[in-house]
């Protein structure tokens, strides 16, 4: 897995792109990732939705949570859903709007200088093994491609507390620290 530091997208993946990024502030280090979970609807998985809801696509009759969701716009870098599968809607040398109101270590606004990864579960549930497995060579070709992030990685609920909960109490942080690859 491996990132073309210049465009910022990611090799072996599905691009979807999203227009809902914009620029990241000029000399701002790309140094934090956040991971978030997300389903739509929610605890339902497989399908197409959340691409089409980072796409601004999604169609407020198709399910009665939708209707309240469908003009939001939001994205994430990235999406890995339950199969593995590697999804990515925002180049990282842009910025996605997954963060939102926000702050790290006393710096707000995260969108500036995070990269956002979405996996697909509830705040509530366990994830997948593969996830996992995926998170860590994400997070792995990240570090090399952005050093700055180093081992900041933290959850949404972490960045905007009382706001989110996600990724959730099903996502097991010992067992990502486990899986993750040491670093140059």
């Amino acid at each position: 897995m491996q990132i073309n530091k210049t465009t910022g997208l990611l090799n072996d993946c599905t691009q979807c792109p999203s227009p809902n990024k914009d620029t990241r502030p000029e000399k701002t280090p790309i140094d934090l990732i956040v991971v978030h979970s997300i389903s739509l609807p929610p605890g339902q998985y497989g399908g197409d939705a959340i691409e089409r809801f980072f796409q601004n696509t999604l169609g407020k009759n198709e399910h009665p949570y939708f209707e309240e969701i469908h003009t939001l716009k939001v994205s994430s870098h990235v999406l890995i859903k339950r199969t593995g599968e590697i999804v990515q809607f925002v180049p990282f040398v842009e910025r996605a709007w997954h963060a939102g109101q926000s702050i790290y270590e006393g710096r707000e606004c995260c969108n500036d200088f995070s990269i956002g990864i979405e996996l697909e579960g509830t705040d509530t549930g366990p994830f997948e093994e593969i996830q996992y497995q995926q998170l860590s060579r994400l997070i792995t070709a990240l570090q090399t491609a952005y050093s700055s992030i180093s081992d900041n990685i933290t959850g949404h609920s972490d960045i905007a507390p009382g706001r989110k909960t996600d990724p959730g109490t099903g996502f097991d942080w010992a067992k990502l620290n486990t899986v993750i690859k040491p670093h140059d």
